[in-house]
């Protein structure tokens, strides 16, 4: 008897959702092996890259964790699953002054942090060399500002001018496949690249919140478990998985919907490789049937931290007696989950079943009265779409 299936039969967002069976037996086997802190508390992270609301969180304003890119929409290498349209939206700040007069103006504007990045060169570096000065003056002027930034690849050095100028959280793709990278990134550069830029990262002091890119290779899992032994290697602060949703995508080169099973098995996995390293899932994953799906199998997986959750996902972990809280923070997408989890505080507001369930029979009253008639269900392929905008990380 699978009691997991039951459970989610109990969600009425969840009604008809087709899991797989065998995969959440096997979820709900290795649930009892989980350590104390995988089976405990889950936090669900609201967005502000782009407003957000479900049936059970409402999101907050979008400009406390704006994303800044110090090449504005210029990048050299045209990965195929972003084509360097992640960028387009962001603020762009080409040069330290521009830099200093746009964190002058979020701050004003009562930003609390920001996402720094650029377009990389045909190495995978972003050229942040004359911005160190800049970032160290930014710090010491508003020390409350959190600055993470999306590194691309460095060395040893690159790793200690970052630290030196006080960048708080270093994000990274750990990519574990040559094929990938020579194939879908369009670079020559080799895997242990990708493991050294780690090493020095989390040797240099820095908060340290490496991604894995699920599907990254036009949809396929293929080096994905070996940047999991990657990272376990060198023990980072916490570790984000995303979903690849390449809706910028060449015709000729297309990709494949990840499958939702599979994306589950590894979660799986990654929960069993990286037991006492927060694991949390960003907001960059396929959209309909297949995120719903998705999200499921992070719940069951042990996830510490999921972004932008699916309707239905509050009230499975509390009824998987996982204890539920919400950080309704203005963070963004791309920043929130991974400063929340390594920021030390016990941010949110904790929930328990009762209240989630009754929240959730308010609503559908207050539905009703409006002439709708219980919940609108996702009809659309497994395949779903994707958000433009987000690349590859989260």
């Amino acid at each position: 008897m699978n009691e997991w299936l039951d459970v989610v039969a109990q969600v009425e967002a969840m009604e008809d959702l087709p899991l797989n069976a065998r995969l959440v037996g096997e979820l709900q086997e290795r649930w009892s092996g989980l350590a104390a802190s995988a089976r405990s508390e889950i936090n669900f992270y609201t967005p502000t890259f782009k407003s957000f609301q479900t049936s059970e969180i409402s999101g907050c304003g979008k400009n406390a964790w704006p994303a800044v890119s110090i090449t504005g929409g210029d990048c050299k290498l045209q990965c195929d699953h972003c084509k360097a349209k992640i960028l387009e939206p962001m603020i762009a700040a080409r040069t330290p002054e521009a830099l200093w007069r746009v964190v002058g103006d979020i701050v004003a504007d009562g930003a609390g942090g920001m996402l720094l990045t650029g377009g990389s060169n045909h190495r995978n570096e972003v050229e942040y060399g004359p911005f160190y000065p800049t970032i160290r003056r930014i710090k010491d002027s508003h020390p409350g500002f959190r600055i993470a930034l999306h590194t691309a690849l460095v060395d040893a050095a690159g790793a200690r001018a970052m630290a030196d100028a006080g960048i708080d959280v270093a994000m990274m793709d750990v990519i574990g496949s040559q094929d990938t990278i020579t194939q879908v990134y369009h670079l020559r550069r080799r895997v242990d690249d990708f493991e050294r830029t780690l090493e020095v990262l989390v040797a240099s002091g820095m908060k340290v919140v490496p991604h894995i890119v699920i599907g990254l290779h036009f949809g396929r899992l293929l080096g994905e478990w070996n940047a999991l032994e990657i990272i376990a290697r060198h023990k980072p602060d916490a570790v984000v998985l995303v979903v690849v949703m390449p809706f910028y995508a060449p015709a000729h080169r297309p990709f494949v919907t990840p499958d939702a099973a599979e994306v589950g098995s590894f979660f799986m996995q990654a929960r069993a490789a990286l037991p006492d390293i927060p694991l949390l899932l960003g907001c960059a994953r396929p959209s309909g049937q297949a995120r719903t799906l998705i999200d499921t199998y992070a719940v069951m997986a042990g996830m510490n931290g999921m972004a932008h959750p699916s309707d239905g996902m509050v009230e499975l972990a509390a009824r998987l007696e996982r204890r539920v809280r919400i950080t309704p923070a203005c963070c963004s997408i791309a920043v929130g989950d991974e400063v929340m989890a390594v920021s030390g505080k016990d941010a949110g507001l904790e929930l328990d079943l009762e209240a989630i369930i009754r929240h959730e029979r308010e609503r559908r009253r207050a539905a009703a009265r409006q002439g709708v008639f219980g919940p609108i269900k996702v009809v659309g392929d497994a395949g779903g779409g994707g958000c433009p905008g987000t690349g590859g990380r989260a």
